[in-house]
């Protein structure tokens, strides 16, 4: 049996990390370096590292944040935010990340993911895909959740795992923030159209909304939360007990 993955988001903003509710109103919440240590060393599987607003400021990631963060940490690091070329990838993967997320970049310049599949490898690619529902279809949205894309979401997915994603990052604008409950039913649609691992992002309020969704999506490979786990709602340990109690295969 697959061992599920729990992975906290640092989401940073002018060099702090942030959350909010459906993409608006962030506000502070700690320290990244301090905080990332503190998931290394307290059960975290892996840990995402997004510049939130490198995108849509248009400028480069904070290279000086993220290698201070690499060497505090011994789990895998997800790192994704401006993300824009090849030697994008190049210079965040020096800085200690052990996989690379894109979505604008990705949008602007589709060649990028077999660029750099065929660079580093498909395991070091990561789609991190932020999706909204509009007029009832799941729709692709770039620049931090601000811009609508008008690509479909499944098609869109699919096409990136083809040329070289090895993982998906799903994270659903409508439940972000709103803590009740993953998106279940876009995430089983993502999940039934591709064959590498999806990692549900975007809803999770409680312990049990992880419960409920390694029971409704077996085959889902992790979850990730943000705000829950920054502000001690949910404590990974406790969190990761709960999910082996329900039968669900954890790294204790």
């Amino acid at each position: 049996m697959i061992t599920k993955r729990i992975i906290p988001c640092l989401d940073i903003k002018d060099g702090k990390v942030v959350k909010g509710v459906n993409f608006e109103g962030l506000r502070d919440v700690s320290d990244p370096v301090g905080l990332a240590a503190y998931y290394s060393e307290n059960g975290a599987d892996e840990l995402v590292f997004y510049d939130i607003t490198a995108s849509f400021e248009n400028r480069k990631l904070f290279t000086d944040i993220l290698r201070e963060v690499a060497s505090k940490i011994f789990i895998p690091l997800t790192v994704g935010g401006g993300i824009e070329t090849v030697d994008d990838f190049d210079r965040v993967l020096k800085c200690g990340a052990d996989k690379v997320s894109v979505n604008s970049g990705a949008i602007k310049d589709h060649s990028l993911i077999s660029a750099a599949a065929r660079r580093y490898g498909n395991q070091c690619v990561v789609i991190s895909a932020d999706v909204k529902r509009v007029d009832g279809a799941f729709r692709v949205f770039a620049k931090g959740g601000r811009v609508d894309t008008g690509l479909e979401a499944i098609s869109w997915i699919k096409k990136c795992v083809a040329d070289g994603a090895g993982e998906v990052v799903l994270n659903s604008i409508d439940t972000d923030g709103v803590k009740k409950g993953f998106d279940l039913e876009m995430l089983s649609a993502v999940e039934a159209a591709v064959n590498v691992p999806v990692i549900a992002s975007g809803g999770a309020g409680k312990a049990e909304d992880f419960v409920t969704l390694f029971k409704t999506i077996p085959e889902i490979d992790a979850g990730l939360a943000a705000s829950i786990f920054h502000f001690g709602e949910v404590k990974i340990p406790e969190l990761k007990k709960l999910l082996s109690e329900n039968g669900i295969n954890v790294r204790l």
